[in-house]
C-alpha cells in the first residue's frame, strides 16, 4: 500500500512538471530553448556557412554544410561540388577531391579555380606532368598570381629545378579567398 501511495505521489509531481515542460514554446527569449534550423527568408546559405567555416579551418564541418546545401533546392551543383572538394582537399581526402573536381571540370571547363585545384590535387598525389597541364589550363582561364606560382612549382618538381631540393616535400596548401589553394614551399622562388 505504501508503494502505491508513493507511484501515485511521483505520478502527480511528475505530471505538474510535463505540464511546464509542454507548455513551454521556441520562443527567442526562452533561454532554455536550443536553435534549431531557420526556414524561410531569413536562413543563411548553408554553402555561405560551409566556406566561412573552411576559412576558419573548420573543414569538417564546412563538409557538413555543403552537403546540407547539396540537399538544398538548387540540389548538387558545380559550385556545391567545388566547395566540397576544398573541405576534402584540406582534409586530405585526395581521391574524393580529385573525382569532385573532375566532375565540375567536366560540366563547368572555363572555372579556373577547379582547375587549379585539381592541379593542386594530381601534384600532392605525384602526378606532376597531368598537374602541370592541368594548371596551364588553369593559366590560361584565369592569369592570376596564385595559379602562377602552382605552375612554377609544378615547373620546378617537372625539371628537378635546383630551387627545390629533391627530397623536399614540405609543401603546404594555402587556400586564398576566391576558393583557389595555392602550393607553398619552405623555399620560395627568386
Amino acid at each position: 500500500m505504501r508503494v502505491m501511495v508513493l507511484c501515485v505521489a511521483a505520478m502527480t509531481l511528475l505530471s505538474a512538471c510535463g505540464s511546464v515542460v509542454a507548455g513551454r514554446s521556441a520562443v527567442a527569449d526562452d533561454p532554455l530553448t536550443a536553435p534549431g534550423f531557420v526556414r524561410g527568408s531569413n536562413a543563411v546559405d548553408p554553402l555561405i556557412v560551409g566556406d566561412r567555416l573552411l576559412a576558419a579551418g573548420e573543414a569538417e564541418l564546412a563538409l557538413d554544410s555543403y552537403v546540407r546545401a547539396a540537399t538544398g533546392p538548387q540540389g548538387l551543383t558545380p559550385d556545391i561540388k567545388a566547395a566540397m572538394a576544398s573541405a576534402n582537399l584540406s582534409l586530405g581526402r585526395l581521391n574524393q577531391a580529385e573525382n569532385l573536381l573532375r566532375e565540375v571540370v567536366e560540366v563547368e571547363p572555363r572555372n579556373a579555380a577547379a582547375w587549379n585545384n585539381l592541379g593542386v590535387v594530381l601534384l600532392e598525389r605525384g602526378r606532376t606532368g597531368e598537374a602541370n597541364r592541368t594548371f596551364k589550363t588553369a593559366f590560361a582561364l584565369q592569369p592570376s598570381p596564385e595559379i602562377l606560382e602552382n605552375l612554377r612549382v609544378s615547373d620546378a618538381k617537372m625539371t628537378d629545378s635546383p630551387y627545390i631540393d629533391a627530397t623536399d616535400s614540405a609543401f603546404t596548401l594555402t587556400r586564398r579567398d576566391n576558393g583557389v589553394f595555392d602550393l607553398t614551399s619552405p623555399e620560395q622562388y627568386p
